[in-house]
């Protein structure tokens, strides 16, 4: 049998919802200041502030820019008094389950797939975090754990917004 850094219980967690995040509704305010700090030093593109000239596009109103972050500010779950471990950050043990003892946690590659729904003012956008994914490779400082965390967004209607995944490697 070959040595793994993944457990049995390690496998069993996977696909499991590790935290949940719901965010205060979405304002064009919000929108607009993510717009001008992400394009600056340029002007954004006006779908993005410009309610008049946004009600004139297949969208009917302003239009949050797809890398937008609801969860940027403070939340509505957890609440500022309920702090939980930073949104990328996770551990096993948030499900029940020992992680393996490691020296070093590196946050490798973020892969983002989205779907066909935009973000909107007034939208509440719910996260969910789960383990999606363990691989092991060999490397220099000896045996390495990768694993894949996904963070799925969803609107108030349950549909899909896009899926965030952090690949970390532990050694």
């Amino acid at each position: 049998m070959n040595k793994t850094l993944i457990s049995k219980e390690m496998n069993e967690i996977i696909g499991k919802v590790m935290r949940t995040s719901i965010s205060f509704p979405i304002t064009s305010s919000d929108i607009r200041k993510w717009a001008i700090a992400v394009y600056y030093p340029k002007t954004p593109p006006r779908i993005y502030w410009d309610e008049e000239y946004a009600s004139k596009t297949i969208f009917g109103g302003i239009v949050a820019p797809e890398e937008f972050n609801p969860f940027a500010w403070a939340t509505q779950t957890p609440s500022l008094e309920d702090p939980k471990i930073f949104q990328t950050a996770f551990s096993e043990s948030e499900l029940g389950v020992s992680p393996p003892k490691y020296s070093a946690f590196i946050l490798t590659e973020i892969k983002t797939s989205y779907g066909n729904k935009r973000m909107f003012p007034g939208d509440v956008i719910k996260s969910e975090h789960k383990i999606s994914d363990y691989f092991e490779r060999k490397g220099a400082k000896g045996d390495m754990l990768y694993t894949t965390v996904t963070n799925i967004l969803k609107n108030q209607n349950d549909e899909f917004i896009k899926n965030i995944d952090s690949v970390f490697v532990r050694y």
